[in-house]
């Protein structure tokens, strides 16, 4: 057909024109998106995204950290070893596998779990267990209390909490369990407190570490009879701080008793494993259950914990929620999976006997150091050794003395057993900063107080601890052990020297493990409160940074950044050859030297405001006799001029300047007579210390024995020179040629010494030379 050119032109600008509004249109919509695009989203989350590189450069940075924190995170890193990369490699394939259809997945979860929980079982000599992997180590014995609530409570399904009113349910757990399980346990199951029963621990046989049995038994009686349900008794086979086992076999005889479950937890239940296990322990495999912590005892990162466990019912265990139909749970001991077959019978073994060899070896060399007390359940199979520093209150003064026991007694005084805890926390932070890779931490006991707790069974595989790790760790702790004694001895000759010394005050810190606390008194004049506190702070800030900046071993600070005394300065520990009195008059002498510096700026500042005060006044009087003397003539500007023209006054300046020495106001007329400023008088030195002791180049301060040394070695010179004076004027009393007797004879010879004695004594003036000078003295006091 035939188009109209005009009517075809018309339709192909509308299309363009079209085109154009609607890319316009489109434009104004995409602006309108951004305009009002949400902004409260997360910076790495706009936009399309991030690649991979970038994630993962993310992740490291989040890893390592600050340049600080690098050094102690990598070494844990170096150590995961093949071994824990096949822990992580399990939860990669975990995730991978949970994609398969399900019937595939079934059967591949149930192998998976199956095995797992028969090698478990095999390996730690739990025959005919069930296995229930959990991530928190707590929740096992969780779901083991729902099962045995199910189980005790038939009608708990139905009734609920209305069954337990009825019949209140009792969990007995010891007094030397983890701290907050108790309350964590009521939590959970939704009891209240008084559900949870603490039993003590033996008090006079027995170690005090494990529980008291016979009490136990009347603990139940008294429950049983108020008509409570006893329930549940988690008992220990490795205290959490001593590593003590309790008695498992008669625990077991009562549980049965009492128709109670029995659940057994602790860091010795590694040892089951081994071929030779101690009876102690062995009977944990008696036990209704018990929790394995295998991550931390064979190094491996991110594995779950495993609760074994004996129960009939299967329809209860699920509603305990200990067994699960959702086979993506059962995945979870993938990773226990692939690491039991890589590390092997032979593997597992080596690195629970490894880490034993390394208790017996720290054990046996502590056994060998004075004041360091041990406190192990058996010296022979103990996988956990605790220690501390102790020394007899009797024998403080005898640094000879041997304090090696066997059990740890807290000592009498309260005050001893505050600074004894202070001193250990000291040299457990010590001891793992110098030896890292030991893995010792600091525990609190209840009876013991603050100990050093070594628990290779725990840190060794994560830390690769060696033996030569142990020996190092022996050597720091040989080199602490003189610096705690020491400064154990010298501290309350340090508190007396203080308390004798004007201007200084004691200040009593137990928690500062240390010398002691010192502040210097401010002398306050009438001032008030706020200027005092002000004045002390800044007189102790500097006296603080004037003992710094000498040559000593000591070091002071402002004490602990929190729950310290304010202005006062705290010195750290010393070594034996501390001088405590010329520490004492060192700070005493150093303190009153900043505040007699502090008290003449004060002073001179006062000077000069009044100097400036009477100056202006001399000089407006000067003005005023100016004006006397010149006329008033000369104060009207025109006639002034034309008169100064014709009569020039003559006026010597007189000036004023302000003698700082003196706090004066002197005449400048000398200044411009001799055209120079005068020097005026010498200013008064400055106060320092006359306390300040001569010591040899490169010898430390506050040091006692070469300073009583150099002390001793000058005034037996001076006292012996003294001594030769008198002696050689005396006048002789033979003739020349008179024969010489006895009495002569013995008397030429004591000349004779006597002139050997001043070549000595010259000698010793000029090598410093203390014990010769004192031979000559002694030779001649006897002549």
């Amino acid at each position: 057909k035939m188009v109209d050119p005009t009517l075809a032109e018309m339709g192909k600008n509308l299309n363009e024109a079209m085109k154009m509004l609607e890319d316009n249109q489109r434009k104004v919509e995409e602006e309108n998106e951004k305009k009002y695009a949400r902004k409260d989203i997360p910076g790495p989350l706009q936009g399309s995204g991030q690649d991979m590189v970038s994630i993962l450069q993310l992740v490291q940075n989040l890893m390592h950290g600050e340049e600080e924190e690098e050094t102690s995170q990598s070494y844990r890193l170096q150590n995961v070893g093949e071994q824990g990369h096949m822990a992580l490699l399990g939860h990669s394939l975990a995730a991978y596998i949970s994609v398969l259809d399900r019937e595939r997945l079934r059967k591949l979860t149930t192998r998976i779990l199956s095995d797992t929980t028969l090698w478990l079982c095999r390996l730690f000599r739990y025959e005919n267990g069930s296995a229930y992997y959990h991530e928190d180590d707590r929740e096992g014995l969780l779901k083991i209390c729902r099962l045995v609530i199910h189980t005790r409570y038939e009608d708990y399904t139905l009734e609920g909490f209305n069954v337990l009113y009825t019949k209140q349910p009792v969990i007995y757990i010891s007094s030397a369990a983890r701290t907050g399980l108790g309350q964590a346990l009521c939590n959970q199951l939704g009891l209240p407190l008084s559900c949870m029963c603490r039993v003590p621990c033996n008090t006079m046989f027995g170690s005090q570490h494990q529980m008291d049995v016979a009490l136990l038994d009347r603990l139940i009686k008294d429950d049983v009879e108020f008509g409570k349900l006893p329930l549940l008794l988690v008992a220990n086979a490795g205290t959490p701080g001593a590593g003590h086992t309790d008695k498992l076999g008669r625990l077991k005889e009562l549980c049965e008793q009492y128709k109670m479950w029995l659940h057994v937890e602790g860091v010795n239940l590694a040892t089951l494993a081994l071929g030779y296990v101690s009876s102690s322990v062995l009977a944990a495999t008696k036990c209704d259950s018990m929790t394995l912590t295998l991550g931390s005892w064979l190094g491996l990162p991110a594995v779950p914990a495993v609760t074994l466990y004996r129960h009939e019912d299967p329809s209860l265990s699920l509603a305990a929620g200990l067994t699960s139909s959702q086979p993506v749970e059962k995945l979870r001991a993938l990773p226990l999976w692939l690491s039991l077959q890589y590390l092997g019978h032979d593997g597992i073994v080596e690195r629970i006997k490894h880490a034993s060899q390394l208790s017996q070896r720290l054990l046996e060399n502590l056994k060998n150091l004075d004041f360091i007390k041990t406190s192990v359940e058996d010296e022979l199979s103990s996988p956990v050794v605790v220690f501390k520093f102790f020394q007899e209150y009797s024998n403080r003064d005898q640094t000879s003395h041997a304090a090696q026991a066997s059990t740890i007694q807290r000592p009498i005084i309260s005050n001893e057993g505050h600074i004894y805890d202070t001193f250990n926390q000291w040299l457990g932070e010590q001891l793992a900063q110098l030896v890292p890779a030991s893995g010792v931490d600091v525990v609190e006991l209840e009876d013991e107080g603050t100990c050093v707790r070594f628990s290779p069974l725990m840190t060794s595989a994560v830390l690769g601890t060696e033996m030569q790790d142990i020996d190092q760790l022996v050597d720091c702790l040989k080199m602490k052990i003189p610096v705690l004694t020491s400064t154990l001895q010298l501290r309350e000759e340090f508190e007396q020297e203080v308390r004798r010394t004007v201007g200084l005050l004691y200040i009593e810190d137990l928690g500062w493990p240390g010398l002691g606390v010192v502040r210097y008194n401010y002398h306050s004049d009438g001032k008030n409160d706020d200027k005092q506190e002000k004045e002390l702070e800044k007189i102790n800030t500097e006296l603080l940074k004037k003992l710094n900046e000498l040559e000593s071993d000591l070091t002071f600070s402002l004490g602990p950044e929190f729950g310290g005394q304010k202005n006062c300065v705290y010195i750290g520990m010393v070594t034996e050859d501390l001088d405590v009195s010329e520490l004492v008059e060192t700070i005493a002498a150093t303190g009153r030297e900043i505040e007699e510096n502090s008290r003449l700026l004060e002073n001179m500042t006062e000077v000069v405001r009044k100097g400036i005060q009477e100056a202006q006044l001399q000089l407006q009087k000067a003005n005023e006799e100016r004006l006397l003397e010149e006329g008033l003539l000369r104060q009207i500007p025109v006639v002034g001029s034309v008169l100064n023209w014709f009569s020039p006054f003559q006026a010597s300046p007189k000036g004023r300047t302000f003698n700082l020495t003196a706090g004066s106001l002197e005449s400048t007329e000398s200044m411009y007579v001799s055209k120079a400023q005068g020097t005026g008088s010498t200013p008064p030195p400055t106060p320092t210390s006359s306390l300040a002791k001569q010591r040899l180049p490169g010898q430390k301060a506050f040091k006692r024995s070469l300073r009583s040394s150099d002390g001793f070695s000058e005034t037996s010179s001076i006292s012996h020179c003294d001594d030769l004076d008198k002696l050689d004027q005396r006048p002789p009393n033979l003739s020349p040629g008179q024969e010489q007797g006895p009495l002569e004879m013995e008397r030429e010879e004591e000349q004779k010494e006597v002139a050997q004695a001043k070549t000595d004594t010259e000698d010793i003036h000029s090598e410093k030379s203390s014990p010769d000078c004192t031979k000559v003295e002694d030779q001649a006091s006897q002549r």
